[in-house]
């Protein structure tokens, strides 16, 4: 009886003799995902295009009050903030890879698009490290493909992911898609990881 060879952490595919933990093609993404994100044609950058109303992928702003419209798209604003799901999550991946592992610089000085190329640059530096020894490298993956969705969606280069509405055991209606890893019910508290989430039975509205 042979030994099952190790797999990789992300993919499942099974890995080379000389990758450790990560194949080289999940590593190679990874790399491509976050140099996308950085420099003055990045990702993030591209996200000041899609701040006035009617920019983004929802087309013309219309207003069927006599309420003023905002200025700017909130959502897309929130994304370019410190605080926002772009920079503090590349940023508290600095600060981990740094404090627990010594393995980074940490920048946090600068303007916020300077701060997100420190951020990149030092998460790339480091790239092939964390993907042989970091216990949470598939957990990083994920985010950083995210992250990188995120800012798709907001200027209009991906669609947001489709979401079914399915029932959960309870009788409460949750909206579930293939890009997410599980779903948690509100309503009573129930975890459902990927694969039992689609299995729930999708609603009579999901159907129609």
């Amino acid at each position: 009886m042979t030994d099952t060879p190790p797999q990789c952490i992300i993919c499942t595919r099974d890995l080379r003799d000389t990758e450790t933990q990560t194949c080289r093609i999940c590593v190679e993404k990874v790399g491509a995902n976050l140099r996308l994100l950085a420099g003055a044609n990045g990702l993030y950058a591209r996200l000041a295009d899609s701040l006035a109303p009617g920019s983004g992928p929802g087309g013309p702003a219309v207003s069927g009050s006599r309420t003023a419209p905002l200025p700017v798209r909130l959502g897309v604003l929130n994304l370019q903030t410190d605080r926002g799901p772009i920079l503090s999550t590349l940023e508290g991946w600095v600060r981990d890879w740094s404090e627990t592992y010594g393995r980074a610089t940490v920048g946090e000085t600068g303007t916020l698009q300077q701060r997100l190329d420190h951020a990149v640059q030092t998460l790339r530096f480091n790239l092939a490290w964390a993907a042989a020894e970091h216990p949470a490298f598939d957990e990083f993956a994920h985010e950083i493909e995210g992250v990188g969705r995120q800012c798709r969606i907001a200027t209009g280069d991906e669609t947001p992911p489709t979401r079914v509405p399915v029932a959960c055991r309870c009788g409460q209606i949750l909206r579930v898609g293939l890009d997410m890893d599980g779903i948690e019910c509100r309503h009573c508290g129930t975890e459902y990881g990927r694969q039992e989430m689609l299995r729930l039975t999708p609603t009579r509205r999901a159907a129609a």
